[in-house]
């Protein structure tokens, strides 16, 4: 089963797969704003929705904890300008 962890002191959601780490998305922070730097999923996880998930994991808690979000990732970018 995947489990995505967001973690804000490290700056980036995980996701796992029981106990190994399979991706992750990472983000950067300048005052009030989180700026998604790079988002990666272990290739034999691809194909799955884990880096959609991992980013949406990273605008949610933006959302919640006020902060203004941009992404120089082109996946991340991408996802944002949906919403």
């Amino acid at each position: 089963m995947i489990k995505i962890e967001f973690r804000e002191k490290e700056k980036k959601s995980i996701a796992y797969d029981l106990d190994k780490q399979i991706g992750e998305c990472d983000f950067e922070e300048t005052n009030d704003t989180w700026n998604i730097t790079h988002t990666e999923v272990d290739s034999a996880y691809g194909g799955q929705g884990i880096a959609k998930k991992l980013v949406e994991s990273v605008i949610q808690n933006a959302q919640i904890l006020n902060k203004n979000l941009k992404a120089s990732c082109s996946y991340a970018k991408k996802l944002i300008e949906k919403i």
